[in-house]
């Protein structure tokens, strides 16, 4: 049940409560003024009191002088107005509780309608709170909705310190997640030119005449740690730039991405003993092509180099009724289900590896995410019973300009 509707109810139920003890203060007093009075004007009129004139139609004798005539007349009397007063007295409190009933009914529904009206005005602000936390929640990229405030005008009030406390939060989020962002693209541009001055060293170094097997073997894994590294900066800023918001999109036929990135994978199938399948139809989406292309790039690269000797990798696209689908597969060994969440986060692999011989970076699956999310989409992993990985990618559907 809602916070309005709880406070609808105590609201209506306090109010027929105070209803019903009101109403029944009303019954008591009434039963008591009619159960008092009555027989004492007929006594007081048949026998008044001392050093007072008799009353119209009295005998004004004294009591012992009263005939058996007028006891009887008397008793008849008093039978009649007891019959006539238990009479007014039921048809009064009937009258009483029906229609005091029936008015604390309607007055009590009327109160409801009132305390809900008063309940959904009182929440609003509430509700405005609620609203904007679920947008900066639901947004594509976590930090992309930040920027949003809720700014709630009024009174000085619990609500409106709720309102301010969440706006500082979000403000103080967003600063911290654009320094991140900042800091991470600034640090990799800075160390790309002492990569690329590396390894034009160890390059040069290698191709002396006067070098050495020793100082060309050397230069070898020289090069191939140098060339890690500048995955591994190209992969960050890569993601640092997929988290911000797309501004330029453009139709784009994941068909056609599928193709190139098949055609650009095949020496490297080749070269590991790995077939690679293309089953792609027309799958129209919206957003910028080169990150597109890097998901699905990404995604055949990570199924080319976690599977096994003789294995394949299949690559499809599509669509469905949530939009375009690019769906990635491929065998190898067993992923067990616990542990897919953990290889969507940067530098997360599933083997641990952290060394020179790194298959990857460790950021492929975690740019696909981050690309997707900015593009409105959502991406699921799951372990195949034979081995290896499957990968499906959802985008919103887009139109051919």
């Amino acid at each position: 049940m809602s916070l309005r509707a709880r406070l609808t109810l105590t609201y209506g139920g306090l109010f027929l409560a105070a209803g019903i003890v009101l109403l029944g203060v009303a019954y008591a007093l009434v039963d008591q003024q009619l159960s008092g009075s009555g027989t004492k004007v007929f006594a007081t009129r048949l026998n008044p009191a001392p050093g007072t004139t008799p009353a119209p139609g009295a005998t004004g004798r004294p009591a012992q002088r009263v005939t058996a005539e007028e006891r009887e007349f008397v008793a008849g009397t008093e039978r009649l107005m007891k019959k006539q007063r238990e009479e007014l007295h039921d048809a009064t409190v009937t009258s009483l509780i029906t229609r005091g009933s029936v008015a604390l009914g309607v007055v009590g529904a009327a109160a409801a309608a009132l305390g809900w009206l008063v309940a959904g005005r009182v929440l609003g602000p509430l509700h405005r709170v609620t609203e904007t936390a679920r947008r900066i929640a639901a947004s594509p990229a976590a930090d992309r909705g930040l920027h949003e405030r809720i700014a709630l005008r009024g009174p000085r009030d619990e609500v409106k310190e709720l309102a301010d406390t969440f706006d500082t939060m979000v403000e103080r989020l967003d600063r911290s997640f654009d320094g991140q962002r900042r800091f991470v693209a600034n640090a990799s541009h800075e160390l790309r030119t002492p990569l690329t001055l590396g390894r034009a060293l160890v390059e040069v170094a290698m191709h002396r005449e006067s070098a050495s097997p020793d100082v060309r073997q050397l230069g070898e894994t020289l090069l191939q740690i140098n060339a890690r590294h500048e995955r591994l900066i190209g992969g960050l800023l890569l993601l640092a730039r997929s988290e911000n918001e797309i501004t330029t999109r453009a139709p784009v036929d994941l068909a056609d991405v599928v193709g190139h990135v098949a055609s650009q994978a095949a020496p490297e199938a080749a070269s590991t003993g790995v077939t690679i399948e293309v089953d792609a139809a027309e799958a129209i989406t919206t957003g910028d092509a080169l990150l597109l292309e890097r998901v699905a790039q990404n995604l055949v690269e990570n199924g080319l180099r976690h599977n096994s000797s003789s294995g394949w990798v299949k690559v499809s696209c599509g669509t469905c009724r949530e939009g375009a689908v690019l769906d990635v597969s491929n065998s190898g060994p067993a992923v067990p289900p616990y542990e897919i969440p953990a290889l969507f986060e940067p530098f997360r692999r599933l083997d641990g590896d952290r060394v020179v011989t790194a298959k990857g970076a460790g950021l492929g699956l975690s740019i696909v995410r981050s690309i997707v999310r900015a593009h409105n989409g959502s991406v699921t992993a799951v372990s195949r019973p034979t081995g290896g990985l499957r990968v499906t990618v959802t985008l919103p559907s887009g139109e051919v300009a």
